[in-house]
């Protein structure tokens, strides 16, 4: 089972940040009026921008549903009100599963 995936996102955010990067960039959560979760972020300019994301689409019910896919240099990922936690962690797992990725990022305070 994975530890705290939004600790790991905010230290995944900071390992961006390089005086510049957050300026232009971040992470954006958001409602969705249907109603559902949005997350937005910004690969641009991060060592993850050019790799490949396999867009995930999956529909439970009306209310248990996800979409996620990158596009416009953005990680996209949409869900039902009680998906919030399984969007992150398709992301997290995308992160996690570049053999590229040399150092671990923490999910710990």
């Amino acid at each position: 089972m994975k530890n705290n995936s939004f600790i790991w996102l905010q230290n995944w955010y900071r390992s961006q940040c390089d005086g510049e990067w957050e300026h232009t960039y971040g992470i954006e959560i958001k409602t969705l009026d249907n109603p559902g979760w949005l997350i937005l972020i910004d690969l641009l300019e991060t060592e993850f921008e050019d790799y490949k994301f396999d867009e995930v689409k999956i529909k439970r019910s009306d209310n248990d549903w996800i979409s996620c896919l990158l596009k416009n240099g953005k990680f996209q990922g949409a869900g039902g009100s009680l998906n919030l936690l399984e969007i992150l962690n398709i992301f997290r797992d995308w992160v996690e599963s570049k053999d590229w990725h040399h150092e671990e990022i923490d999910d710990k305070e």
